[in-house]
Parts: structure tokens; sequence; C-alpha cells
């Protein structure tokens, strides 16, 4: 439209690229005459996209990666996707699959999650786009709404696996965490308006305050020139008559007395004007002092009210000790569990307070630059060539528990929270004994088995303490 000359539904401030090319994958192109199925004329399109697709491009395709076995069809669109975004190329891509959405989860990409948010209670479309979070394909949901029997339901959950049933559950939590979130932005966005309204409006009234004072000041010199002037007159009369009554003693006494008397209700109204002005001005200050005290506590204990509210998902929060900054990615009634940096922690929730986002931006871009304790070369060695995965096939029992003993210390030095244990199916045996092995190993805390399309009873999952 934009490249049309037509009129888009955008803000004036908007900047839009131009793309001389514009690619698009949408539908089912299988062809029984041209011996294509749903995934080679996918598969087609791709070859025709990457050949001629720059950073000058836009990319458009629904249900990326579809049409074949989910393994393969997820990797081979990863592999697509990371080609895409190492050209530059401008896009817009639909799919399920979970690696994609982990892909642009990554810091060093440029691909960015969106989700179309969905009404839990209905398991209905709100026809909205959230940027930034991935989606939920609320598949069981939707199975149960459509009557699909609920043993059915539940054997397909254990199917899928507690790992992909938890990640559907925490990104559900995490979508509502921002949408609460966003309710609590824009209250304090309003707060913060009212109260910049109200600081004007001190402003103002200072301002005025201030040229009250002015006027009060012009005034009262043109009120002293009056004085000064009915003084002189004054005194030049008292002058006149004493000179007239030839010195006369009660004459010039009565001059004199008159003069005193007009003096002191010159000094008398002047005191009484600068009282009442005085008080004005006084009044007005103290009601200045109040309201901005009031704005402060205010103020204060909205801030106090945001800092110690329950933590939620996907928070940003600030560990009180160091004052290190983080991302809550776990709450429980005890503790939770905070990214700093490449590492998780785990504590209590009163080690930490919420920040806001703005804060945390600011902290990350004045981080300092670390101080690197003296390490051991040996293992600054062991952690550089640290791989999270292992794989065991073809190993005797005994030496593969060695190698496991090995690698689960090397994974707790290095500090990292999962691996992956390669031993195949075969007879089950290594399966079966590795993982009663790992479940006694200080510093696991969760042993299971990989998700079935990564591989199922093949591979193990260990997650560390």
């Amino acid at each position: 439209m934009f490249q049309w000359g037509m009129l888009i539904p955008t803000s004036e401030s908007s900047e839009l690229p131009i793309f001389n090319r514009i690619e698009v994958c949408i539908g089912d192109d299988q062809s029984l005459e041209n011996d294509l199925s749903t995934y080679s004329s996918f598969l087609l399109d791709m070859k025709q996209m990457l050949s001629s697709s720059d950073e000058h491009s836009l990319i458009l395709i629904d249900e990326f990666g579809s049409g074949t076995e989910p393994t393969a069809g997820g990797a081979i669109a990863e592999a697509i996707l990371s080609e895409f975004d190492r050209r530059g190329c401008y896009g817009v891509l639909t799919t399920h699959y979970t690696n994609l959405k982990l892909y642009a989860s990554k810091a060093d990409t440029h691909v960015i999650n969106g989700a179309m948010l969905y009404d839990l209670s209905k398991i209905a479309p709100l026809f909205k786009l959230e940027i930034g979070l991935p989606g939920n394909s609320f598949a069981f949901e939707l199975a149960r709404k459509m009557g699909l029997p609920e043993n059915i339901v539940k054997d397909a959950e254990s199917r899928a696996g507690e790992d992909f049933v938890d990640m559907e559950k925490t990104l559900r939590r995490i979508v509502k965490g921002r949408r609460v979130l966003d309710e609590k932005i824009k209250k304090v966005k309003k707060a913060e308006g009212t109260l910049e309204g109200l600081t004007e409006q001190y402003q103002q009234e200072l301002e005025s305050i201030k040229q009250q004072k002015q006027q009060i000041i012009d005034n009262a010199k043109k009120e002293a020139e009056s004085i000064v002037k009915g003084a002189n007159k004054q005194v030049e009369k008292t002058i006149r008559d004493i000179k007239e009554s030839s010195a006369d003693k009660v004459k010039t006494k009565e001059a004199r007395n008159e003069l005193q008397g007009f003096i002191q209700a010159l000094e008398t109204n002047k005191i009484n004007k600068q009282k009442v002005h005085d008080e004005y001005i006084n009044r007005k200050l103290e009601q200045l002092k109040k309201r901005k005290k009031s704005a402060k506590t205010e103020e204060k204990t909205r801030e106090e009210e945001f800092r110690n509210a329950p933590l939620k998902l996907g928070e940003k929060v600030r560990v009180k000790s160091n004052g290190m900054v983080g991302e809550v990615v776990n709450v429980s009634s005890k503790e939770i569990k905070v990214v700093i940096g490449n590492i998780i922690s785990k504590m209590t929730p009163d080690k930490v307070e919420r920040i806001s986002s703005n804060e945390f931006k600011q902290a990350t871009k004045n981080t300092n630059t670390p101080v690197y304790e003296k390490v051991d070369p040996s293992i600054r060695e062991r952690k550089l060539n640290f791989s999270p995965e292992i794989d065991l096939r073809g190993e005797r029992l005994s030496s593969a528990m060695e190698r496991v003993t090995r690698f689960i210390d090397d994974a707790i030095m290095t500090g990292v929270s999962q691996v992956r244990i390669i031993h195949g199916k075969g007879s089950g045996v290594l399966h079966e004994e590795l993982q009663k092995y790992l479940r006694t190993m200080p510093g696991v805390s969760t042993v299971n088995d990989e998700d079935i399309r990564q591989g199922g009873s093949g591979v193990t999952i260990v997650t560390l303490e």
C-alpha cells in the first residue's frame, strides 16, 4: 500500500523502508501434474526466495516449515530463517515450531517473537498482536473445547512431555504477567501526568506570587514617595506656623505634637500594610509547601507499592546486597529464580526489589567492567572447551558412568543450568542406570527424558541446581 502511494494507518513519525522485492509463500501449491507434494512446493518456494532475497526484500511466509516430519521440518526452517536473518531481510513468518520461537529469543539474532493473543476463558482469538513474546498453540485447550475425550487429551500431554507442557503454561503466565505489568505502567504514566500537571500549577502560582510581590514593592515605593511629599508639606506648614506665631511656646509645642502625631500615624499605617502583605505571602508559601509535601508523600507511597508488590514472571529486579539487576524467570512461594547476565540465581523474594524497565536499561548500560579473579589456567581451559552435550552411544556402562561424573562436575563448575546426555535407546539398560545414578548426584535438580521430537528416551536432560 505504501509503495503504491496509498495512505496507511500509522503515526506521522513512522518510517517505512522501500522494498525491491516482495516474496510471498502462502497456501498449498501441491500439484499432481508437476509431482509436487505440499512440502516439496514449500521447498521450491524457499529455493526461489534464497536465490534472490537481500536486505531490500520483504519475506511473507505462512506456516513456515510445515508439511513434513516436525523435527526435520523445524531444523530446515530454522536454517532457512538463519540465512534470511544473516542477509538482513525483512519479513513476517507464522509458525508453530518451538525451535523457531527459541531462535527468535536469542540475543545475537535480529528476529523478534510475536504472539496473537487469545481469551483463555473462551479459547477464542482476540485479534491482537503482542510483540516480544512467543506465541502459544493452545492445542490441548482447543482439543478440550472441541470435545475430545479427556483421557485422550491427558495421554497427549504425557506423550508431549512434562517440559513441553510446562513451557506452554509458562508462556501463558508470561503473557498474563505482561498484561498486568502494562496496566500498571499505564497507571504510573497517568500518575506522572497528574504530577506534572500539579507541578506546573505550583510553578504558575509561584510565578504569580513573585509578580504580586514585585507589584507590592512598586506600590510601596509609590506610596512612600507620596508619604514623603506629604511629610515635607507638613514640616513646611509646621515651620510656617511657628514663624507666624512669633515663636510662641504654646503654638510651637502644638505644632511639634501635630508633626509627631503625623509621623507616628505614617509609621503605624506602614507597619499594618507590611503585616498584611507578609501574612498573605506566608500563607501562599505555606500552601505550596503543603501541596509539594503531599505530592512527594503520594509519589513515595506509589513507589513503595511498586517496589514491594509480589513479584511476577518477566519483571525486572535489583539485588539489594550488590545492586546487580536481572529478570525473574521463576516464582514460587519460598524462592525466585533471577537471570543476571548469563547466570540463573536462586534467592528469597526479600533479597530483591522490583525496578522499572528504564532503571533496568540504565543499570545495564552503566554496568562497570567486571573485576576478574585469578583462575587456574587448567580450569579456564576446561570452561572454554566445555560443551553442554555429551554423546555416550557405544560406551560400556562403567566407562559411561565415569564420563558422566566428570561431565556433571564440569557443568557445575562452569555454571551451566542444563545439559543433554545422548545415550541412545538400545536395550534401555544404559538409559535406566544412568538416570538412577544421576538422581543420586549432588547438584542435580531434575532428570527427565528429552522431548519426543528431539530424541525422546534416547536423550536425558539434566537440570542442575
